[in-house]
């Protein structure tokens, strides 16, 4: 496996480019348990375009975390396949995965997994340093993405000083900080009241109206409808996939 194939150059094409960001095809997951077959996921063709909001929405048990983890590169398909950047990484080392995940995907969490004993600033960082970047380039990219999501003057405090929905907004930073390909929420205002379970959800509409690239989990209609594009599944399989009308 060469380098190239491993670290993809940063795309450069728009939202209408010929080749998508993320391209899924016939992809099936299925799990082994005691002699029992289950199929999470079953016959997945899913493209996703730089610039795009998506939400992956439908009941529970219909396998919207576990696409969401093969996206993540955190599980891998049992068949079909997974291109990021035109490049199939469905099949990669461990070591190359998880190489790919630092670099260029983000994840934001439902519990927001920060570390309780690093402060703001170093929960945002840590993810960096396993790039071996200087500690001048870190600090430019900590301070640009607490910045981007309101966070900079909460630097020094410890996530237990902080409301839920602060502690989301610093998972947010992270994901942010190491300029990702695409961001993955898996069910971001899940922990949250629906008042700042609201404001998260527009720090992400803004955050896409900055160019961002978006997947979202989330069983919750209302917060589905922020996203420019919803893909419902059921039964571990594309039953609707629609767009909001311009």
């Amino acid at each position: 496996m060469t380098s190239t194939q491993v670290n993809p150059p940063k795309s450069t094409s728009g939202g209408n480019g010929t080749t998508p960001l993320i391209r899924l095809n016939s992809v099936t997951k299925v799990f082994l348990t005691d002699e029992v077959e289950t199929h999470a996921l079953s016959g997945i063709h899913l493209d996703i375009r730089d610039g795009e909001y998506i939400s992956i929405a439908g009941p529970s048990g219909c396998g919207k975390s576990t696409l969401l983890s093969i996206l993540g590169l955190l599980d891998t398909p049992s068949d079909g396949s997974y291109a990021l950047k035109g490049h199939e990484v469905a099949n990669l080392s461990f070591a190359d995965r998880a190489r790919i995940r630092n670099r260029e995907i983000g994840f934001i969490f439902q519990s927001f997994n920060l570390i309780g004993d690093l402060t703001v600033y170093e929960n945002v960082e840590l993810p960096l340093t396993y790039r071996g970047m200087s500690s001048g380039d870190r600090k430019t990219l900590v301070t640009q993405a607490l910045d981007r999501v309101g966070m900079a003057h909460r630097a020094k405090h410890l996530p237990s000083q902080l409301s839920g929905g602060q502690q989301q907004r610093v998972a947010v930073a992270r994901a942010l900080a190491g300029k990702p390909a695409i961001l993955l929420a898996d069910e971001p205002t899940g922990n949250l009241d629906s008042r700042t379970g609201e404001a998260v959800m527009n720090l992400l509409k803004e955050l896409h109206a900055g160019g961002a690239t978006i997947c979202m989990v989330t069983h919750d209609e209302r917060f589905a409808q922020h996203a420019d594009r919803t893909v419902h599944l059921f039964d571990g399989r594309v039953v609707e996939d629609s767009r909001v009308a311009a």
